[in-house]
């Protein structure tokens, strides 16, 4: 079942910046990881505005990629770099549909 991460940050130091973007986009694809957005363009249509700099789309065929892209030792300094140096959270949403009446969505289960 695909999986979907979203990661929103809010950078509270950029020195980590420049080596994540430039390597961890190639450890999520080998984890079957694709990103679909890392983006600061962020405009809030209802609600209060979150306090992030970015958020970031990356696609999974499943949870497992996802979390073995998550765990990969390889990217535990990216991740350690960049719990350092921001606020960050990570979460993780299926393709279901809760309500089950989107016809192209998964049904729950």
């Amino acid at each position: 079942m695909t999986v979907y991460l979203i990661a929103e940050v809010k950078v509270t130091d950029e020195a980590w910046i420049p080596d994540y973007a430039a390597r961890v986009h190639e450890i999520a694809a080998r984890h079957n990881g694709r990103y679909l957005s890392r983006s600061g363009n962020i405009e809030e249509l209802e609600g209060e505005p979150t306090d992030v700099t970015l958020i970031a789309l990356i696609q999974f065929p499943s949870r497992e990629d996802a979390l073995a892209f998550a765990n990969d030792p390889e990217y535990a300094p990216f991740g350690a770099a960049r719990k350092a140096g921001s606020v960050s959270h990570f979460r993780l949403i299926d393709d279901t549909d809760l309500a089950g009446s989107i016809p192209y969505l998964g049904k729950p289960g």
